[in-house]
């Protein structure tokens, strides 16, 4: 949303235009002190996104990068959400939180709405597999060998680093994988599937080449997930075995 100046004043995302656009020119939302900034408003562009998923991070990159008026005490204010990425462990972990550290992680954010966020998080689990615990795992300790991964390894849904099912160079690609639709590129990691795929077909490994299937067609459908407030993860418990 922009001023008479042409100036970006405000991002938000929607899935009906019509309606969130509505509801911002009535005279409630003039008169309500929080949006009462809409009078501002002379002019809207738009951004047509392929998912949920996709508008949510969208949002997020935008307010960022174009630091809008009256989004910035969203990006400012500490108290909002945002995907954290620990880069300095063997096996990085994903993780919402309101209290991002300064050191050893990788930011996305901030996020205005936290059960979208999470709803986005448990539905990129699923096709890159990534873990969201806080175990400490040391991929050179072999004790790890005999823990007993959570739930999410039998749905498939964490290749379990915490029993050393995955180097932590293999774990890495699909971290990268994911920071790649984290950053806006999806179409090139789409690209880069697909050659993967063709190159694990011609060399006979069906079992990768079928994956890698797999999470093309996943990334191809995220609109097809649902309301990301809906998604439920299963309760996890887990013991660290160095506290035994």
């Amino acid at each position: 949303m922009k001023d008479s100046a042409g100036r970006v004043i405000y991002v938000g995302k929607a899935k009906n235009l019509r309606s969130r656009a509505g509801s911002y020119f009535g005279k409630p939302a003039a008169d309500d002190p929080r949006t009462e900034w809409v009078t501002e408003i002379r002019d809207v562009d738009y951004m047509e996104c392929e998912s949920e998923v996709d508008a949510l991070l969208m949002e997020a990159r935008l307010i960022k990068d174009v630091q809008p008026k009256y989004n910035k005490e969203l990006k400012d204010d500490k108290t909002f959400p945002y995907l954290m990425i620990t880069t300095a462990e063997d096996f990085p972990r994903v993780e919402v939180t309101r209290e991002p550290r300064d050191r050893g992680v990788k930011l996305y954010g901030p996020f205005a709405n936290a059960g979208a966020l999470r709803g986005a998080v448990q539905v990129l689990q699923k096709i890159f597999k990534f873990r969201t615990c806080s175990l400490d795992i040391d991929a050179g300790d072999e004790r790890w060998k005999w823990f007993r991964p959570c739930l999410l390894a039998a749905i498939k849904q964490c290749t379990a680093p915490c029993n050393l099912r995955i180097s932590p160079e293999e774990y890495r690609r699909g971290i990268k994988r994911l920071q790649m639709v984290l950053n806006g590129d999806k179409a090139g990691l789409l690209k880069q599937l697909r050659a993967e795929m063709q190159e694990a077909a011609q060399s006979l490994a069906f079992e990768r080449a079928a994956v890698l299937r797999d999470e093309i067609h996943m990334l191809e459908t995220l609109d097809r997930r649902g309301d990301l407030d809906t998604h439920a993860q299963p309760e996890v418990f887990f013991i660290d075995p160095r506290k035994v």
